[in-house]
Parts: C-alpha cells; sequence; structure tokens
C-alpha cells in the first residue's frame, strides 16, 4: 500500500470487491488466530456482492477505505453496531481499522447512537482495544458446525 489512505461512502459497484476482500481477510488475517477449519467455515459466511448490497437497505452506512486499491471497509447501524470491518490483507497494519472506526465514532452520534458495539474477531480484538473499546464478554458459537468464538466489545461516545 502506497497511495494515501482516505475514507468514502460506498458505491453500489463496490459490492463485489467487498465481496472478495470479505473473503481474503477471513482467509490470511484471521487464520493468526482461528484454526483452518474455523476460518472455512468463517470463510462460507462470505456475503455476495448482491448480498452485501441488499444489506444497504437496513438504513446502515457503508464506508470504504481506500488507498492504491480498496483496503478496508466497516459497516455501521443507525444502532451504534459495527455489523463488519474488514481489511485488506495487504493493507494490515497500515492503520485502516483505525481510519475507519474513527470515521465512525465521528459519524455516530448523528444517528443518535450514544455508543458503538461489536462482535470482535480474535484477530481484530487488540484494534478495537487499542482505540478504548471495553472487551464485555467472549462469545462462543457455531459456524456451519465449527466452534468459535469471538467479543463482544463496546464504547461510549
Amino acid at each position: 500500500m502506497t497511495g494515501e489512505l482516505s475514507v468514502r461512502p460506498y458505491q453500489t459497484d463496490d459490492a463485489e470487491a467487498l465481496s472478495a476482500l470479505y473473503e481474503a481477510s477471513v482467509r490470511a488475517l484471521g487464520a493468526r488466530d482461528y484454526s483452518a477449519a474455523q476460518i472455512e467455515a468463517w470463510a462460507s459466511l462470505t456475503p455476495s456482492p448482491e448480498a452485501l448490497d441488499g444489506r444497504m437497505a437496513d438504513g446502515r452506512t457503508r464506508l470504504v477505505a481506500v488507498a492504491d486499491d480498496i483496503a478496508g471497509f466497516i459497516d455501521l447501524e443507525p444502532d451504534g453496531h459495527i455489523d463488519l470491518l474488514y481489511v485488506a490483507p495487504a493493507a494490515a497494519g497500515a492503520g485502516v481499522a483505525r481510519l475507519l472506526l474513527e470515521t465512525a465514532e465521528a459519524l455516530a452520534p448523528l444517528s443518535g447512537a450514544g455508543r458503538l458495539y461489536a462482535e470482535a474477531s480474535e484477530t481484530a480484538r487488540p484494534v478495537f482495544e487499542r482505540l478504548g473499546y471495553s472487551v464485555t464478554g467472549r462469545r462462543d458459537f457455531e459456524v456451519a458446525g465449527e466452534p468459535i468464538h469471538n467479543w463482544a466489545v463496546e464504547k461510549a461516545l
């Protein structure tokens, strides 16, 4: 990643790239903290471009981080729930997640949200914690029959 990082609103023609980014992120970055079987189960949840675009109908805000290419994206629901936060493997460690989260924090009060909250993967948890989010609990569940976990995190605004 050599270009300057910026954030812009989602555009419908981003959907295909974001779907591919989601899966690449799960496979490359999630593999740091989850087993191969867990990664396969998680990757099976990759939303199609049509599903990603369709989710916009619920009033969420989707922001896209761009440098040379799309570097990441975040979905923020009106109540402050961060539904999706994914970074391209090539952009990991370059401040993409931080920029997306800080932008979401600035926008959330406009919809009346008094806090941001998410279900953070083991991989994303440290990013949230560095930005002042509190871990409120571990969530253990199954995806496609595979045990997996994430962390409930939140931050008052």
